[in-house]
């Protein structure tokens, strides 16, 4: 544990120092280069050639430190997932806390607003993933997938009740102040509205941001408006229509939330397995299992 400890410190100096040199080179920036933000009123109302740097420190903005994989971090360190209710939740606050005192550190040594962000990685899922393999080759439950987990979120495939997940992500959710978003997977709930708005009002009572995703798909071969599937075909995973078999992107359209973002242009091989593995929240059964709880 130690030795995490000793990375942890030298590895988020290194953002650090990312971080200050992106924001040294904001400082010289001009109003000019983009006048609704910073001449008309949007962020400011500076004079054309006039530099943005005083609106860069005393807490007007912030730089954000971002983050993703707590859910692997936890799980190597700990052998348990962060949902455990334990040490491996106990482990996981740990590092979001202390991943904080960083941010406050700076700040009060630079007089600049440092802050987490539980960022959603996107597409770089695929990258970070690729490189840990190279690194690190596989690891059971770490490195074995195309993808990592976005910020603090639980693992997609974790079986999970969708109070409960919103619930935990909750105290995860108020140590990433730069930025954080959680969310459910969902049926189709167009005939249970019922269910939507009992996770709209615990929503509201328990966590300061949150989604519930759906599925919405076409088939311009066949005019089939259910889910378009994900098929693993010699290893590559391709999307097709389970009615007609259509395969052709430029034939169908399939919207997918990506993390904060809706997508609709398709995804890389990594966000396409996610994707395809995440755990549905919300159906029928967890909503009756919730209300006779």
């Amino acid at each position: 544990m130690e030795t995490f400890w000793n990375i942890f410190d030298e590895r988020t100096e290194l953002c650090h120092k990312a971080l200050k040199l992106r924001h040294e080179r904001l400082e010289g920036t001009l109003s000019d280069v983009a006048p609704v933000l910073w001449q008309d009123g949007a962020l400011a109302r500076l004079k054309k050639g006039e530099k943005i740097y005083r609106y860069l420190h005393n807490g007007y903005s912030t730089i954000s430190l971002g983050y993703a994989g707590l859910y692997e971090c936890v799980k190597y360190m700990t052998g348990y997932s962060h949902t455990d209710q334990g040490e491996g939740t106990e482990f996981g606050l740990r590092v979001m806390q202390a991943l904080n005192e960083k941010c406050r550190c700076w700040k009060e040594t630079e007089n600049t607003d440092y802050s987490l962000y539980g960022t959603p990685i996107e597409s770089a899922t695929y990258k970070f993933a690729s490189c840990l393999k190279k690194r690190f080759g596989i690891i059971k439950g770490i490195t074995d997938k195309n993808y990592i987990t976005n910020s603090y979120h639980v693992h997609v495939t974790e079986e999970i009740n969708p109070f409960v997940k919103l619930e935990l992500e909750s105290r995860f959710q108020a140590l990433s102040p730069g930025g954080a978003i959680s969310y459910i997977e969902c049926a189709d709930l167009t005939h249970n509205t019922d269910a939507v708005l009992s996770v709209i009002k615990f929503i509201y009572g328990n966590i300061m941001y949150a989604e519930l995703n759906t599925k919405s798909n076409y088939c311009q071969v066949c005019g089939y408006d259910g889910e378009i599937k994900i098929t693993d075909t010699d290893g590559r995973l391709e999307w097709e229509c389970p009615a007609c078999g259509n395969r052709d992107k430029t034939k169908m359209n399939v919207t997918r939330r990506t993390c904060g973002y809706i997508g609709t242009n398709f995804w890389n091989q990594g966000r396409t397995q996610e994707i395809k593995e995440r755990f549905v929240h919300l159906d029928n059964h967890e909503y009756k299992c919730r209300e006779e709880g």
